[in-house]
């Protein structure tokens, strides 16, 4: 029973070790990604309903995917744009509405991520 235990978790290791190897210093390239929804909704924004958080731990495509599932939720939020290389968000907010800071912090740092800092507007 040991030996089977000892196994499963070795087994479990090198499985994890090998999906998440390469995972933090890949490249990225992003041209050529299918314009979702939430991606073209930010293009039109007014500056002003715009607020840009600055980002650690982006490192992937899932890691964007992952951010504009949870901001894509919210009925206050017209598209969010995700820019690995820079470790940037950009969220457009629709007309009249906004996210105070603690509660931008709240969604992006339940997610797995650390916000560095935040600006609204232009």
């Amino acid at each position: 029973m040991k030996i089977l235990l000892q196994l499963s978790i070795v087994i479990f290791l090198f499985v994890t070790s090998f999906s998440w190897a390469g995972h933090e210093d890949h490249a990225h390239n992003h041209e050529g990604l299918p314009a979702t929804k939430q991606i073209q909704g930010i293009k039109g924004a007014d500056c002003k309903n715009f607020i840009k958080v600055d980002v650690n731990g982006l490192v992937c495509d899932f890691c964007a995917r992952a951010l504009e599932k949870v901001f894509g939720k919210r009925d206050d939020v017209s598209g969010i744009d995700v820019d690995l290389d820079n470790g940037k968000v950009s969220i457009a907010m629709k007309e009249g509405k906004t996210i105070d800071d603690e509660t931008l912090t709240q969604l992006i740092t339940d997610s797995g991520y650390n916000i560095v800092t935040i600006h609204k507007g232009c």
